[in-house]
């Protein structure tokens, strides 16, 4: 255990370092492995777009260490951090409205993960990372390191040395918040239109 934490805690050094200096990195998060740049950085995530072949009017997932960095930029009320509390999968919320952060003009879809290296990385960042699935657009992801594709692996700045043997699988569920005066406790419907 002593050792995986000096790993992990040399690896958020070594991402957060190319993060700072307008990087893309691969690293594993709580749902996939992923892309990521700081997401106030708007050339990084230019970066991202062109990588992934990605339309530009496709916005990346916003990642958050926890609540109080999400009310930096956020409005957050007991009954949505409730909600989120109370999710078994990791799920990630969009929300219409975002403040403080001017590469997310009108809406932003935030997690915020359930991983301690993805939390300890935002932490050490102080600053909110994009997530986004490690493919070209309207391809399909690797489910372990292994299997991304070198033309990607090859243009990346860092690629986080952990959980590479690890299956990732799971994709987090998206959720659109809520924004009516309903009177029951749920906050948010999925995309798919039914209450959840």
């Amino acid at each position: 255990m002593f050792l995986l934490n000096i790993k992990m805690k040399s690896e958020i050094f070594k991402a957060v370092q190319y993060l700072r200096s307008g990087g893309v990195i691969l690293y594993p998060c709580d749902t996939i492995w992923a892309m990521g740049c700081d997401a106030t950085n708007q050339d990084a995530i230019n970066k991202i777009y062109n990588l992934k072949k990605r339309n530009i009017s496709s916005p990346l997932i916003c990642l958050m260490s926890d609540f109080k960095m999400a009310k930096r930029y956020l409005s957050i009320t007991n009954k949505i951090k409730n909600y989120i509390n109370s999710q078994e999968k990791p799920t990630t919320i969009i929300y219409d409205s975002v403040e403080n952060l001017r590469t997310y003009k009108n809406s932003i879809a935030v997690r915020i993960p359930n991983d301690t290296f993805c939390r300890k990385l935002i932490l050490e960042l102080d600053k909110p990372i994009t997530s986004t699935s490690v493919n070209f657009s309207g391809k399909s992801y690797p489910e372990y390191f292994k299997d991304i594709e070198p033309d990607i692996l090859n243009k990346v700045d860092y690629a986080v040395n952990l959980k590479r043997d690890v299956k990732l699988q799971e994709p987090s569920k998206i959720c659109l918040l809520y924004t009516s005066d309903a009177a029951d406790d749920t906050p948010c419907v999925d995309l798919g239109g039914r209450r959840i």
